[in-house]
C-alpha cells in the first residue's frame, strides 16, 4: 500500500511539472484532443500504460 501511495505522490509530482514547464503547450494540447480519433487515443493510451507496467516490473524484479 505504501508503493502505490508513492506511485500516486509521483503522478502528481509529474502532472504537476508538466503544468508548470509547458502550460501553453498543454492548452494547445487541450484543444487538438477534441479532433483526435477515439481509437487513436485509446491505442496511445494502452501503449503508455503498458510501458508504464513494464517499467514497475523491471524495476520490482
Amino acid at each position: 500500500m505504501q508503493e502505490f501511495v508513492i506511485a500516486i505522490g509521483l503522478f502528481f509530482v509529474l502532472e504537476g511539472l508538466i503544468y508548470a514547464a509547458f502550460p501553453g503547450g498543454i492548452k494547445r494540447m487541450a484543444q487538438e484532443l477534441p479532433s483526435i480519433p477515439d481509437h487513436t487515443l485509446r491505442t496511445v493510451g494502452t501503449i503508455v500504460m503498458a510501458l508504464g507496467v513494464l517499467i514497475v516490473w523491471f524495476v520490482k524484479s
